[in-house]
């Protein structure tokens, strides 16, 4: 008698540590994938200091992409969160460290210096693998055009990266992100330039485009903010912050598009 109790006891035990039995056969046709968007940042440091951070730090990253030579390591799961984003919103959806894949480029990002900002750019190699990460990542989780954004898009009142000297429109090209005509856009400006809109729309449109912005008619710092990201990413010889006609006509020409 005790050997058959014995025995049962072992059976349960045994069953607990298996976990619950689930039954797979049935699959839902309604999902996608837990993946929305895919942030760009820069590491502001070398690459051990960089792996380091990342690796041990109070940050993390899906995928970290040096410079020499141009090496993707991935350092979480696609299907775990890392922390990456922060505090952030995009399209009306808030700390994406949920909804996104992070991926950190070695860069140093910028010098302070008495003649002004320095800039350190990207290497050809290091784009080239860039690129073809993000054409994996798009495929596999069904991502559109557009669902690659910079870690200044999401947080522009506290973020630059990836940058003025990140090449975005080699990923316009790739087809990775939605790219303006240059032909439209001139002409556009051109109109835009005889009556300049007013503040309260370079606000929605920059919101059309997934930013957020106040709202409220004035330009203040924070609607500076908005608009120096967005020029940073599709007119990086000048991002003051000020509206001005090609700017007007670059959100005119992206959002028609969409």
């Amino acid at each position: 008698m005790k050997t058959l109790l014995l025995s049962l006891t072992l059976v349960l035990l045994a069953g607990c540590a298996r976990g619950p039995q689930i039954d797979t056969r049935f699959v839902s046709a309604n999902q996608d994938s837990r993946v929305q968007y895919i942030v760009l940042h820069y590491t502001s440091t070398d690459f051990l200091h960089s792996l380091a951070l990342l690796t041990h730090g109070e940050v993390s990253a899906h995928y970290l992409i040096d410079e020499d030579p141009a090496t993707v390591y991935q350092l979480v799961d696609e299907n775990r969160r890392a922390w990456h984003a922060g505090e952030s919103q995009w399209q009306g959806r808030t700390w994406l460290n949920a909804s996104s894949i992070g991926i950190e480029l070695v860069n140093r990002g910028y010098d302070d210096t008495p003649d002004g900002r320095v800039w350190y750019p990207f290497s050809d190699a290091q784009i080239d693998a860039l690129i073809g990460l993000l054409k994996d990542l798009m495929k596999r989780h069904g991502l559109r055009p557009g669902s690659i954004i910079g870690h200044m898009d999401i947080a522009p009142q506290r973020k630059v990266d990836p940058g003025p000297l990140f090449p975005w429109k080699r990923l316009g090209e790739a087809g990775l992100i939605p790219w303006p005509n240059a032909g439209e856009v001139a002409r556009k400006q051109v109109l835009l330039a005889a009556q300049l809109p007013n503040v309260l729309w370079f606000q929605h449109q920059l919101s059309s485009q997934g930013y957020a912005v106040p709202e409220n008619g004035v330009l203040d710092q924070a609607t500076r903010n908005v608009l120096a990201a967005f020029q940073m990413k599709y007119r990086p010889a000048r991002y003051d912050g000020e509206p001005d006609a090609q700017t007007a006509a670059l959100l005119l020409v992206l959002n028609t598009a969409r």
